[in-house]
Formats: C-alpha cells, structure tokens, sequence
C-alpha cells in the first residue's frame, strides 16, 4: 500500500497489528534483530538502491537513523484475516511484535508499502524459497515489553493463547489493548470533529493557527507554543515523539523560565496534559477519569506526552515542520517581546535562521544550543558535486551572470537550495544546486532573495524582480527545493 493510500484511509483511533515474529526454524529472532533492533542503514548503497518510490520519505522519516522494517506475505485464502490486516494498514497503527509465548516490543507503523527487492535483500526469502516478505511496514518509536502473550488473548476474549499469524484490532478490541499495556487513549475525554479521520497537512497547520491559548490582560499565556516548538525540536533531532515527565519538566520549564510572558508561572504541567485537547497531542500512562495533572502525579504515572503519531509523521517532512515553526513564531508569540532567533536556538531549531541550516557548511551559521546530549556527524558531501555546478555555468552568477575575476581565473560559490544541514535536510545532489558570486551566495542564504514560480528572482523586502535566473538544459533544478526556499523566505520567523 503506498502513501497516497494511507492517507486516503479514515479512521478515528489507533489501531493495532498482533505480528508473531516467528520461531527460530524460520530465523524470525535473526530477522527481528537485524531489521528491528539494529535496523537498516539507508545510506548503505546496497539498500539505498533498492528503496523505489519510497526513497525520498524514508530519507525523511529516519534522517540518518536506522529504518526498522517489518515484512509479510500474503496468504492463499483472499479472505485471510492477514490479507485484510496488510491491506489496512496505514501509519498511526500500533504494532505488538510476538515471540516465543511472550510481546516482546510495541512500535508504531510510519509507512506501509510493497518493495520485493527490498524485501529480499533484508530477509532473503521465507523457508520454502518461494515468497519474499514483500508487504513492508516501516516502525518508529520501538518501545522493548515482557509481557506474556495469554494476557492479550484473554483481554480480546479469546480461548486461545497463542497469535498464529498477523491480524489486526480495532475498535473495542483496540481499546482492551490499550488499558491492558496502560496506554489508553486519556480518560477526560478530547472533542473531535464528526469528519476528522487521520491527520492531514491542512488539518496540523489548521490545529497550530487555532491552538487556544490562556488569554490574559497582559496577551495570551505562552505555554502551548513553547511546548510545541520544544516538541518540534525533538522530532527534528531525531528523538522519540513521546517524551517522559521528567525530561519535559525540566526543559520545557527552563524554556518558561526563560521566554515565558511576564505574568506566567513556571507551570509545565499545562502544556503536558492540556495540548491533548489540540488535536495534536497525547499523554500516555493515565487512565483515571479524575487524575488531576500536578508534577508528583505525574511523575508517579510515570507520563509521557508528544505529537500524536500522526503528527509526528507529518512533522518529519521538511516543508510541512516549516510551515508549522513558522505559524507557532508569527501567529502565538510574534507580537511578544521573544527573541524568536534565540528561542529557535534554545529548541534546537536555530537552523531555520539561513537557507543552509545548522552544519550546512556556513561558516557564519550559529552552532546548535541545546539542553540534551546530542551526537554530531559530519554531512557526508559529494565533494565533486560543487565543481561540476560551477564547470557548467563557467563559474557565472545564475542570479547576476556576472563572473567573478581574479588573479588565478573565474571564481563563484555552490549553494545549496534546500540546506543539507538540520532543519532542512536537503539532498546533496546536482538539482538542488546553485552556481552563485559570493554576494548572491550570501543574500540567498541569509533570505534576502527568492526564486518565483516562473524563475525570476525577487527581493524578499520590497518583492521586486530583479534577475531571471539561468537555466541550461544540462542543469535541471528541482521546483520543489526552489518552492521550500521561498516558502521560507517569505514567512515570518
């Protein structure tokens, strides 16, 4: 099933897939460890060549991480209750991976998609040699449980105790699921449109324009916006979507203490348990119709909260996670006193300051300021990529077409369109590639200019055209990384 499916499909609650790994005759545990626990490198050239059309999400989904892959296959029967479990499943889905009698970890399905290539290069084929594990699920937020299996049997009403193949649950039999593992959705019920179905684009950027907030003389209370810019800040770093009690205590309590309004109280707790009526939030760990939201009840829950799996998703593709940073900065806190550039630092979004981002290869581009331990890499670069760019403009501005002179020839600066570095993440490649003199170079990346639809290039104060950019057949630009550029030029940050 591809992505445009996935969404296509409605529905109101998370839903659950009982995958049984295996047994070892089948090399289930072998397979569960090489795809799931360690996971699959996607910059390997011997996967990488293999992805099709999902390639350029799961770039974006896992970002340099391990992808954690699932595979089946399909039954003989059409009506199989596996065929209809593979054929309905759509990202959002919770996952219980099964082995030996026991729920061995819980996942949440980021994309679902048929690849046999893929497929056979991660598992080879099943153990008759016939069938690859072709029907892939992609997983994210990999939680490890002990838990024997009879638990969930009894808890769905069955008389067996064992899951024989995959099988889907939804409904009543989803929610057992959820107040079995004490993570049901939250007891105070969080009103919802009648049409809502799965989260869409429009309807994430709809949520953060209307988020309410607690409207005081003084303006509105900033502890939404602030929670959800230090939620978007997780997600881009590539942490989990939930994060525990603790972690959010002190985090989003030093972004209050630091860029709170005049009169709010350091009050995280809030923003943890109130996001849920935005739609774009959960709190797990609570099921107590009267749970009253202090930090020792909390703690002693042991919490968490994030985005919604749905949100988290669609926040992991750059332009969406732009938009979405640039409506909570102008719409909840651009009529306040915030240094918005230093409050983008703080939340680990600092990138979205210039057109390169953070490690982009911007020698005046501000490092990450962050609270969490972070483990940096150098941007793996096709070092002949800017030569070529160059060679083929023979070192021309696309912009002016002016050559720069100097005592040893022509010289003139590659720029990347959509930044490589964090929270761009564009793609190091020819089509996301400029030849630029250094003052275009500069005024692209710091959004002084933009490319229009049309190729002309405009100021971004005054938006007069001033150029028209250079185009050759040899050097095809990608619309869409010169759309992500402008988006970003004119929002307001």
């Amino acid at each position: 099933m591809t992505q445009a499916m996935n969404t296509a499909v409605a529905g109101t609650a998370s839903q659950w897939l009982l995958q049984p790994i295996g047994g070892r005759a089948l090399k289930g545990p072998q397979h569960y460890a090489h795809s799931i626990e360690r996971g699959i490198d996607l910059t390997d050239p011997e996967y990488g060549a293999l992805l099709g059309d999902e390639a350029e999400e799961l770039h974006a989904l896992f970002r340099g991480r391990p992808a954690r892959f699932w595979g089946s296959t399909r039954a003989e029967s059409k009506s199989h209750a596996k065929n209809k479990a593979i054929d309905d499943t759509r990202p959002g889905d919770e996952v219980l991976f099964i082995s030996d009698g026991s729920v061995i970890a819980r996942a949440t399905v980021v994309l679902s998609f048929r690849n046999r290539a893929l497929a056979e290069k991660i598992w080879g084929l099943d153990e008759q040699q016939r069938k690859a594990w072709e029907y892939m699920i992609a997983v994210d937020d990999v939680a490890v449980l002990s838990r024997p299996v009879k638990h969930v049997t009894e808890a769905l009403g069955w008389k067996k105790d064992f899951v024989q193949s995959l099988i889907r649950q939804t409904g009543d039999k989803a929610h057992r699921i959820h107040a079995l593992l004490n993570m049901e959705q939250p007891a105070v019920p969080v009103p919802r449109r009648a049409d809502r179905g799965r989260l869409t684009h429009d309807g994430l950027l709809q949520a953060m324009k209307t988020l309410k907030t607690n409207t005081k003389p003084e303006g509105p209370a900033r502890h939404k916006p602030l929670a959800l810019l230090w939620a978007v800040g997780r997600l881009t770093a590539g942490q989990e979507r939930l994060a525990p009690w603790g972690e959010f205590e002190d985090e989003v309590g030093a972004l209050l203490a630091e860029f709170g309004g005049k009169d709010d109280r350091r009050t995280p707790e809030y923003p943890f348990w109130h996001l849920r009526t935005s739609g774009l939030w959960e709190v797990q760990g609570v099921t107590d119709a009267s749970f009253k939201p202090s930090p020792t009840a909390l703690r002693r829950a042991m919490a968490r909260a994030g985005f919604s799996s749905d949100a988290a998703h669609l926040l992991k593709k750059p332009r969406t996670r732009a938009h979405a940073v640039a409506l909570l900065l102008a719409g909840h806190l651009g009529h306040t006193d915030v240094d918005r550039a230093a409050l983008l630092e703080r939340t680990g979004l600092g990138g979205y300051m210039s057109a390169s981002g953070q490690d982009g290869g911007d020698p005046a581009a501000s490092s990450p300021v962050g609270r969490r331990s972070r483990t940096v890499s150098a941007l793996d670069r096709d070092r002949d990529l800017p030569s070529l760019v160059k060679s083929l403009h023979s070192h021309e501005c696309q912009v002016c077409r002016e050559p720069l002179e100097t005592r040893d020839g022509r010289y003139s600066e590659a720029a990347h369109i959509q930044g490589l570095g964090s929270p761009h993440f564009g793609t190091d490649t020819l089509d996301n590639l400029l030849c630029l003199c250094p003052n275009h170079h500069r005024q692209f990346d710091k959004f002084g200019i933009y490319i229009a639809e049309d190729w002309s290039v405009h100021l971004t104060t005054t938006g007069e055209p001033k150029w028209k950019l250079t185009i050759l057949p040899e050097h095809r630009i990608n619309p869409e990384y010169v759309a992500y550029h402008r988006e970003l030029c004119l929002r307001s940050w």
